[in-house]
């Protein structure tokens, strides 16, 4: 049996090793799980001798065969669990996050299987990362690009938006931007702001580098 803290570092490795295709180093993994690296240092020897990561001093950790499924399990949870709190019990977007943070390690593979079956099997949590399947296939991880890569004029739908900041959740719903959501790129600026007219909105909406940059996006034919 793994700990949730386990558990917890399995999940932020895999993430932070999707989106850069590199091993993470033990700064950027102790940065993300705000955690001294010194624990971190010491977790991924823990994680190393179960076999569940590959870590080598100064050269960062990858997960080992072992790791990932563990990984992609409780990612499964999670996303499952925060389209459930989203869509049975009212919860706001910008709220999911963090409960099933604190639910995702107490429930079992056949109660997420449950959970899926109720929901109609969901490919995509409220904020748009895909949810593994039963298989664990992720298939839909890969996205295609930022809102950053546009230009003035391009019309794009918002695939995915990033789920730990809630203020920026909020900053989002109340100007109509979620997944799903079409916009057109009215105005880029040298220092990274980019302006966005939502459809249905009546008034388009500045985003700093920082979310342009996280926010994922699907070009229309």
């Amino acid at each position: 049996m793994l700990s949730a803290i386990m558990e917890d570092y399995l999940k932020s490795i895999y993430y932070l090793q999707n989106k850069t295709n590199e091993r993470v180093r033990t700064s950027v993994l102790a940065e993300y799980m705000n955690v001294e690296q010194s624990s971190v240092t010491s977790m991924m020897k823990k994680l190393a001798e179960r076999d569940l990561v590959q870590y080598e001093p100064y050269q960062g950790v990858t997960l080992t065969e072992t790791g990932v499924p563990i990984a992609l399990e409780i990612i499964r949870h999670h996303r499952l669990l925060e389209r459930y709190l989203a869509d049975h019990l009212e919860y706001d977007w910008a709220e999911v996050h963090d409960e099933a943070d604190r639910l995702e390690h107490h429930i079992s593979s056949q109660f997420a299987d449950r959970i899926a079956e109720q929901l109609g099997d969901p490919t995509v949590d409220p904020h748009g990362d895909p949810i593994p399947t039963a298989e664990l296939d992720v298939s839909g991880e890969k996205d295609g690009g930022t809102l950053a890569d546009h230009q003035v004029g391009d019309s794009v739908q918002i695939e995915r938006v990033p789920d730990r900041d809630p203020e920026l959740l909020r900053y989002l719903a109340e100007h109509g931007i979620q997944p799903g959501t079409v916009v057109e790129v009215v105005e880029t600026t040298p220092f990274g702001m980019v302006t966005v007219a939502p459809e249905g909105e009546d008034e388009p909406v500045a985003l700093p580098e920082e979310v342009v940059r996280s926010v994922s996006t699907r070009s229309r034919a």
